[in-house]
């Protein structure tokens, strides 16, 4: 009945998708057979006046219908360009988080059942909501500390979120098996993969108290840094449905006539903005990866304030040295230091040869230095780099497209700010420090001690390293002597594992068929 039920909402969407003109706004001029027949059967069906509308809105008004399982579906696709191709990820990065409010009775149920005590207590004052967004909504509250009152804004799951992302998971689930059963040439793109990689973001992003962890963590990260902080968390009123931080007085980012009346400085603004992303993702390899002008509000005083911490990027030592390596080396161009960066990180097959990938990197640096240095983007020279990498087997890579989608974002605010700003001198401080700190001689030290750390380790565990091997040695003898065995009952659910996948496969190719019949009968 599951799989029933999920067809029946996978049918509903793929509807709706119709109707809105989604279907129909994506190329289908080069398909062929019944997927260029489905194409053109859904232009005919598409409603007259999305007809009148851009695919962006088309996107916008099918969402809004579906609900906010395929706002976050929608959201988090427009980090996958790899997956759904440039041009549909940036429609789906204008989608807008926004939602109607829920009442505030069902916020202090929440708030209660969450933190175990009478919202009273809590607060001195529980406002009505000023913000919502697909997963939560935010309240203006005030509290009191040792007879001081002080402004926090509170941020609370919306009710009964978290069951129907869990019924709409199973469409999605749905979807990407006959997607990979169906649809052999889509298998590389791993569909099942990506929904299973939505599924954990979004649960990591339904618990506020991880959240609250990321915004703790960035804060102790930028403690020091000029210009650029988070809220303060108030853990004591903050549990897994709600999130107490500060309340931040400010001029949100997206109001730019707003920012110049106030007398902000916008292109000192602009450079502060990349200069704090570089420096979370080089220095600190944790970024805030949802950085819209929405999420970024600007201080009297110019201090960048980011909010909203529920999706957060991370990059280990060995993605940053490649970041840093490959703008640095663009900058310079030095285009074999950048192609053998690639083979060193273990992103471009060794089949390869590195002269041959140098000379596809020179392709793209070329006509960049011959152009004014604000009309760069570096957002766009890594997509040009990411595009040119698919030629040469390189796997998509979910931390660095992350990473590619918030570099997009946050260089688009920045120009919005400063039309003529330029991304490379402001980089290059950033860039050629933590270079300087990592790739030099204080770089070979650090890594000479990690080395080290890491050989004692190893010799700490190796009398378990030699039980284990031991172990598995008796194994492989034992193998070798009586052969690889399933037991019965092994055997048994496997046999029933495929026919139960054949079978739900089958129900709901059957569900979606007759639905497309149905519509068509009404429709006559």
């Amino acid at each position: 009945m599951s799989s029933l039920s999920a067809a029946f909402r996978l049918a509903r969407a793929g509807w709706i998708l119709t109707r809105e003109g989604v279907v129909a706004a994506l190329p289908g001029e080069e398909l062929s057979g019944p997927p260029k027949f489905g194409w053109r059967m859904a232009k005919l069906l598409t409603r007259r006046r999305a007809k009148k509308r851009q695919r962006s809105e088309r996107l916008a008004g099918a969402v809004a219908r579906l609900g906010p399982s395929y706002v976050k579906l929608g959201q988090f696709l427009a980090t996958r360009p790899d997956v759904v191709g440039n041009d549909i990820a940036l429609d789906l990065a204008l989608l807008q988080d926004r939602m109607h409010t829920f009442p505030r009775e069902q916020a202090v149920h929440a708030i209660e059942g969450s933190l175990g005590r009478p919202v009273g207590e809590l607060f001195r004052e529980l406002g009505e909501p000023v913000a919502a967004a697909s997963i939560a909504q935010v309240h203006a509250a005030e509290v009191e500390r040792e007879g001081v009152v002080s402004k926090v804004a509170v941020k609370v799951i919306r009710p009964g979120v978290r069951k129907a992302f869990a019924h709409d998971l199973e469409s999605f689930f749905l979807a990407a098996r006959l997607h990979e059963r169906y649809i052999p040439s889509s298998r590389r793109l791993r569909p099942v993969d990506v929904t299973e990689t939505l599924a954990q973001t979004t649960k990591i992003e339904m618990d506020l108290r991880l959240e609250a962890a990321a915004l703790s963590e960035i804060g102790e990260n930028t403690q020091g840094d000029p210009g650029f902080r988070v809220p303060h968390v108030d853990w004591e009123r903050t549990g897994r449905d709600v999130l107490t931080m500060e309340w931040v007085d400010g001029i949100k980012m997206s109001d730019v006539e707003g920012l110049r009346a106030a007398g902000h400085d916008l292109p000192l603004i602009a450079a502060n903005l990349i200069q704090s992303f570089l420096r979370h993702t080089l220095r600190d390899g944790f970024f805030h990866a949802d950085m819209h002008p929405g999420n970024l509000f600007v201080e009297a005083n110019g201090t960048i304030v980011a909010v909203d911490l529920g999706i957060a990027g991370r990059l280990g030592k060995k993605e940053r040295h490649f970041l840093a390596e490959i703008l640095y080396g663009f900058i310079t161009r030095d285009y074999l230091r950048v192609a053998e960066v690639h083979f060193e990180a273990g992103y471009v097959p060794r089949k390869h040869n590195v002269a041959a990938f140098a000379q596809a990197i020179r392709a793209i640096g070329e006509p960049i230095h011959g152009q004014p240095a604000e009309t760069i983007s570096m957002a766009k020279l890594l997509t040009l780099l990411f595009e040119v990498t698919e030629l040469f087997d390189m796997a998509a890579r979910p931390e660095l497209v992350l990473l590619q989608k918030t570099m997009v974002v946050v260089e688009g605010v920045a120009r919005t700010l400063d039309p003529a700003f330029n991304m490379w001198k402001t980089a290059e401080p950033v860039v050629g420090n933590w270079i300087a700190s990592n790739l030099g001689p204080r770089g070979m030290l650090t890594d000479a001690r990690d080395g080290v750390k890491a050989l004692l380790s190893l010799a700490r565990q190796a009398p378990d390293f030699a039980a284990r091997t031991e172990r598995l040695s008796r194994e492989i003898d034992k193998m070798a002597e009586h052969g690889l065995r399933f037991d019965d009952e092994t055997a048994k659910a496997i046999g029933k594992a495929e026919a139960r996948h054949t079978r739900s496969g089958r129900v709901a190719l059957w569900v979606i068929a007759l639905t497309l019949v149905w519509i068509a009968w009404k429709l006559l």
